[in-house]
């Protein structure tokens, strides 16, 4: 992506993720996720943490916690819809480590070797380029600092997984998790950003969903796609734009079983130190 490019991208994904916000906290999976990810990375009392694309606070308030009063806990976004939840919730309870802050995590202003843990929950696939997004976060980490983020397998999200398959008849290259998409692809990832004793432990999860949502979940135009701008649909007319669509339903309609469609939601759990 042409870092002129960038800031449409990235406003694209902002506009998204406020309009999401109001429910957003209703995904019982996202929370999990953010969790698992603060547990596995063994966070200590009295710990520094950034929580990078922090949403509305997930991981955020469960780190706070764990670092106790003698620790802090900052959460940035770039969607303000996001951070106006993440304020409320921080204004309606006793909790005095954690402060939230809009913020670029591709372009963070703050102080080098910083922070005993950085966090990136469910987001790293939006980066525009991931591997100067982890340089960069490595930059704050202090010396032994650990980094933990979540990627997807490239077979996670069957919705995203078919248009793929679909679009490539149409010439098109829809990335999705091709770039995190297996363990071996994630531990390049860290290593050439420079992180050491990298660790990846993979969480085979999925449920399955209902015919119609999946045909709902049509890539579109209308929604970003992760990591590409301009939109690689772009480049189709309204006529392939409809005969691509209606092939993705096709597809989808072949895999359904009478409890729905099966989408995988394989989760990497990734840990690099600096």
């Amino acid at each position: 992506m042409d870092k002129d490019q960038a800031p449409a991208y990235k406003k694209e994904i902002a506009d998204l993720y406020s309009a999401r916000s109001p429910s957003y906290d209703d995904s019982a999976w996202h929370a999990r996720a953010a969790h698992k990810l603060v547990d596995l990375a063994h966070v200590t009392p009295g710990s520094r943490i950034l929580d990078i694309a922090t949403g509305t606070g997930m991981l955020a308030f469960y780190a706070a916690a764990q670092t106790g009063p003698q620790g802090a806990v900052l959460g940035i976004d770039i969607a303000a819809g996001m951070l106006a939840q993440a304020q409320a919730k921080l204004a309606s309870c006793a909790i005095k480590n954690l402060r939230f802050a809009p913020g670029d995590g591709e372009a963070l202003d703050l102080p080098p070797d910083s922070f005993d843990f950085i966090f990136c929950s469910s987001a790293f696939i939006w980066m525009s380029d991931l591997d100067a997004a982890l340089a960069h976060w490595k930059r704050f980490l202090k010396p032994g600092g650990k980094l933990g983020l979540h990627a997807f397998a490239e077979n996670a999200f069957i919705t995203g997984v078919v248009a793929q398959t679909v679009l490539l008849k149409f010439g098109v290259n829809y990335l999705m998790s091709k770039p995190t998409g297996t363990v071996e692809k994630c531990q390049h990832l860290l290593t050439r950003a420079g992180f050491r004793n990298v660790a990846v432990e993979v969480d085979r999860d999925g449920a399955f969903i209902s015919l119609a949502d999946a045909k709902r979940a049509w890539v579109g135009l209308a929604h970003p796609a992760p990591g590409q701008f301009p939109h690689p649909l772009a480049a189709l007319s309204a006529a392939q734009l409809a005969d691509a669509q209606a092939d993705y339903e096709r597809a989808l309609e072949k895999l359904a079983t009478p409890e729905g469609v099966w989408n995988d939601m394989t989760t990497f759990y990734v840990f690099g130190e600096k």
